[in-house]
């Protein structure tokens, strides 16, 4: 019998080891760095593609630049409460050294994204296989969501950037742990993650899961006294943070002021009272439906975007495979995705226990979909990756979706491009359905008409701040002093409620209810508080001004 050479045994070896996957991580890990910077350029020719030069409709990136104003001609009587208050106090320290400059607090948000991208991949590179980052990363770089939020004031951009700050430097501690499991000899790289863990707490209120998620995982590990330094680690930020805000503006912790507003039923009409354990746990159901059967599969791409329905056994399917995943990392003792995995879940379960579901906003699950569809993929690439079948499989799923993505975003883009344009010439209004430009043109003329002492109360005080170029508006979310029986106001408390506010004018618009077509509904809060007085005293309110001929806007002044 013939003897078997060396070089035939390297050969057949090699052979064996000639996978689809082997070939694929052997090119990726010999270009490594051209992913890299193929994955910021990407990031960035999306950015331009898909800039926004408007305000969202939505009015949260509106009040976040309004809120960033007021920190600094309001100091120090005013903090903001709404939510999470880092981002805004960012948008404050830049209207301080810059001034109220939008298009300077989106290109801001550029960069945060930017450096997302950045930190994500060296956070990941040679972490997990490269047929499972690199999916991920495109989805990272190019998802049309994602890059919509990276040039709007949200605070999703600044929030990727620190998220994957945080990632990153978790990987460098657990690295140094490894090496000597005595956290003391690791200070430095526990207070970097104890940082980022304060900053995105203070960034998204959901995001605290980070803090008992980083003490658990050392306890789940019997590392006592490490789960002591990570506590510390955040408490030696968080402690100092909160003597400050007391100190200069005797304000309550963050959490106080939300908790109010998300135990309501509604939280635009407190006369429904709070919500029960039945009720929070039908917000946690029907925000599983929405974000998982419907905005999760919109996010890649797979569904229509103006899709309402929702599928009990799709978001079922997404639960069950999600948590399958992080078991199997648990199970092979991969330790830090099962920390992210953790955090991740963590923060996705207390977004749907604490949120009404009548939000129902993408950006709540975009966040955690990075980690998501690392632990997706891992599972699934871990499950085929003995099958030569199961390999290419693979492969036409990952191709399938990283398409989907990208043809999304380009779609996006073909849309974009033109409106921006407009936006740049000059024709800050073009984009917006015409109840909007009509609303927005109507805020500008009661900057440029009305006297400076005037407040005007406006349905989204916000947004018509920003096109009023800063003129303060007085902000209407509810029907005021409603009657119980007409749902109206009364129309004598609320002449009342607008005189002690020193309320001069009301601005009413005709924004749609559905804001792809003009049925004719609109969002008659206003109305249901204006109309009751109108009946009454008619000639208390005096109609001042009129935008638009279709879907109109009205400025009333309320006489003495």
């Amino acid at each position: 019998m013939a003897k078997t050479t060396t070089k035939q045994v390297k050969e057949l070896s090699s052979s064996k080891n000639n996978t689809l996957f082997d070939r694929f991580e052997n090119w990726a890990d010999l270009n490594n760095k051209k992913l890299f910077f193929g994955f910021l350029a990407l990031s960035l020719l999306f950015s331009v593609l898909l800039f926004n030069a408007r305000i969202s409709e939505a009015h949260d990136d509106a009040l976040y630049l309004e809120g960033g104003w007021r920190y600094v001609n309001e100091f120090p009587t005013y903090f903001y409460t709404q939510n999470a208050p880092l981002y805004v106090m960012f948008l404050g320290l830049m209207t301080k050294v810059f001034g109220f400059k939008l298009f300077l607090f989106k290109i801001m948000n550029v960069i945060f994204n930017f450096f997302s991208v950045y930190f994500f991949f060296k956070a990941f590179n040679k972490r997990i296989p490269f047929f499972v980052l690199v999916p991920v990363m495109i989805f990272v770089s190019c998802n049309h969501l994602i890059q919509y939020f990276a040039s709007m004031t949200f605070t999703e951009a600044f929030y990727l950037f620190l998220q994957s700050l945080f990632f990153y430097f978790f990987f460098k501690l657990y690295d140094a742990l490894q090496k000597d499991a005595n956290g003391m000899k690791h200070l430095k790289q526990f207070l970097l993650v104890g940082l980022f863990a304060f900053l995105i707490a203070t960034c998204k209120s959901a995001a605290i899961v980070a803090v008992p998620v980083f003490i658990l995982f050392f306890l789940l590990e019997k590392q006592w006294k490490n789960a002591g330094i990570a506590l510390g680690s955040y408490l030696v930020f968080k402690i100092p943070y909160e003597i400050i805000v007391k100190l200069i503006w005797s304000a309550p912790n963050q959490f106080a002021g939300q908790t109010k507003i998300l135990l309501l039923k509604d939280p635009y009409d407190k006369a429904g009272g709070n919500d029960d354990f039945a009720g929070f746990i039908g917000r946690f159901m029907d925000n599983c439906n929405l974000y998982l059967s419907k905005r999760f599969f919109q996010l890649l791409g797979l569904r229509d975007e103006n899709s309402t329905e929702v599928y009990g056994l799709l978001a079922f399917i997404v639960v069950a495979v999600t948590l399958l995943a992080l078991y199997k990392v648990f199970k092979d003792q991969n330790k830090p995705l099962v920390f992210f995995g953790l955090f991740t879940g963590a923060q996705l379960l207390l977004s749907f226990v604490i949120l009404q579901a009548r939000w129902d906003q993408p950006r709540i699950v975009l966040i955690c979909m990075p980690i998501m569809l690392i632990l997706i993929y891992s599972l699934f690439y871990n499950t085929v990756k003995k099958s030569s079948m199961g390999q290419s499989i693979y492969l036409v799923v990952i191709v399938l979706l990283c398409g989907s993505t990208l043809l999304s975003s380009f779609k996006r883009a073909s849309i974009n491009l033109p409106i921006v344009k407009k936006n740049f010439a000059g024709n800050i209004f073009y984009g917006y359905t015409p109840d909007w430009q009509n609303f927005l043109k109507c805020s500008r003329w009661c900057a440029d008409s009305l006297p400076v002492n005037t407040l005007v109360a406006s349905r989204k005080a916000p947004m018509s701040f920003v096109y009023g170029n800063g003129k303060k508006f007085f902000p209407i979310y509810s029907v005021i002093k409603k009657d119980s029986l007409t749902q109206q106001s009364n129309p004598d408390s609320a002449l009342a409620y607008f005189n002690e506010n020193h309320v001069t004018h009301i601005m009413i618009g005709s924004l749609r209810i559905n804001p792809l077509q003009n049925t004719g509904d609109v969002i008659n809060t206003v109305h249901n508080i204006v109309q009751p007085i109108m009946v009454k005293y008619p000639e208390k309110l005096k109609l001042i001004h009129t935008e638009g001929l279709s879907e109109p806007t009205y400025i009333y002044e309320i006489t003495k």
